[in-house]
């Protein structure tokens, strides 16, 4: 069982005490942070402390993937490697992988399990590839070769099933392994969703740099269902990066059957005061009718819907 008796800030806890109930009896939250976010000490910090208070009121517990693709760029151009992106997804050729590898999985990975911990969270940092968390291989549906990049086919979720009741906060950088043990790049809006479709979570938030999705006037869209999504797409409202994030974000929700928020880490102390339901941000709701994704109960991999899957 979590013991958070001894894990401080007992105001924060106190603050969303009101999640209690609401989680009872349904799964975790898998938050989803950018590197845009990281890359900003002040913001982070204040990140790592909304996710400390999360982690202390959410019975079921917190599971934080992150990106990195900041640091990345930075760590790349400083080695004079150009970096690529094509409909969102970097493309990853042979020589650029370890070097991601040690951004994500070493870098960033350890700053903010380092952030969560000064706040007496015990975080563990780990890799979509670490006790078969989540499978992958390389990604063959594009139209273009992106290279070192993975997409997921089935996993397993008993590491983080483990990590969960004994009070541990799991933190997931978007590496995956293929089954010869080598690295590819996931995006990690997409990570995020496989974990939280693997794990059964109550629901998804993927913290942005943008406040949510926005129509043409640039105004924000408080909810969008799968097919809304789809239109403003062809429309050409909803372009560039926020394409696979939002078709990231209707695959999960109509896997998973659970809403999924694209809200800015801006937004700290709104997601501290509100549940889940009330959340700022954009809301993807499931579609009204879905067969829904069922996780491998075993270390045998099973194919899952990853659209959009790529590198971050």
């Amino acid at each position: 069982m979590r013991d958070i008796s001894n894990t401080g800030i007992d105001d924060d806890a106190q603050t969303l005490g009101g999640f209690e109930g609401e989680a009872a009896a349904r799964g975790p939250i898998v938050v989803k942070v950018g590197g845009a976010a990281l890359d900003s000490p002040a913001e982070a910090a204040a990140i790592a402390n909304t996710i400390a208070a999360l982690h202390r009121a959410w019975p079921s517990g917190i599971v934080v993937v992150h990106g990195g693709g900041v640091e990345v760029d930075r760590h790349l151009g400083a080695l004079g490697m150009k970096s690529e992106k094509r409909e969102g997804i970097r493309i990853t050729p042979p020589h650029h992988i370890e070097e991601i590898v040690a951004v994500l999985a070493g870098k960033m990975n350890k700053r903010l399990v380092g952030q969560l911990q000064q706040q007496g969270v015990p975080a563990v940092g780990l890799c979509l590839g670490d006790g078969f968390l989540v499978r992958t291989v390389k990604a063959a549906h594009y139209l273009f070769d992106p290279g070192h990049v993975g997409r997921a086919v089935g996993g397993d979720p008993l590491l983080v099933q483990t990590l969960l009741p004994a009070g541990f906060l799991p933190v997931l950088c978007s590496i995956g392994l293929d089954a010869q043990g080598l690295p590819l790049n996931v995006n990690a809006d997409d990570a995020a969703a496989d974990v939280a479709r693997l794990l059964d979570a109550s629901s998804l938030m993927l913290l942005t740099d943008v406040a949510g999705v926005l129509d043409g006037a640039g105004n924000l869209l408080a909810e969008l269902t799968p097919d809304e999504v789809e239109s403003r797409i062809e429309c050409g409202e909803i372009t560039g990066g926020m394409v696979p994030k939002v078709r990231s974000a209707v695959a999960t929700a109509n896997e998973a059957r659970i809403p999924v928020t694209i809200a800015s880490w801006r937004d700290t102390q709104k997601f501290q005061s509100l549940p889940p339901s009330q959340w700022p941000g954009t809301r993807i709701v499931p579609a009204a009718e879905h067969v829904p994704f069922v996780a491998s109960p075993s270390h045998e991999p099973a194919v899952a819907v990853a659209v959009g899957a790529g590198s971050k």
